[in-house]
């Protein structure tokens, strides 16, 4: 994967990551009794949150000075 293919996918993960914060605070807001549906939207949005951090640290990577 190319670093411009990592870079496009980290902006679609965040897109989606976005999305699903606003999903579940909707739900919440909207007092829907489906906790199984927020837990995995929860969970999806951890994993969302592992992949981004994955690439980001790979194109940003720690420069100890």
């Amino acid at each position: 994967m190319t670093e411009e293919e990592m870079r496009k996918r980290l902006e679609i993960l965040k897109i989606e990551h976005r999305d699903l914060d606003a999903a579940i605070d909707a739900l919440n807001a909207a007092g829907a009794g489906d906790q199984l549906q927020i837990a995995r939207l929860k969970k999806r949005k951890l994993k969302l949150k592992d992949q981004i951090s994955l690439i980001a640290d790979y194109l940003i990577p720690d420069i100890i000075a």
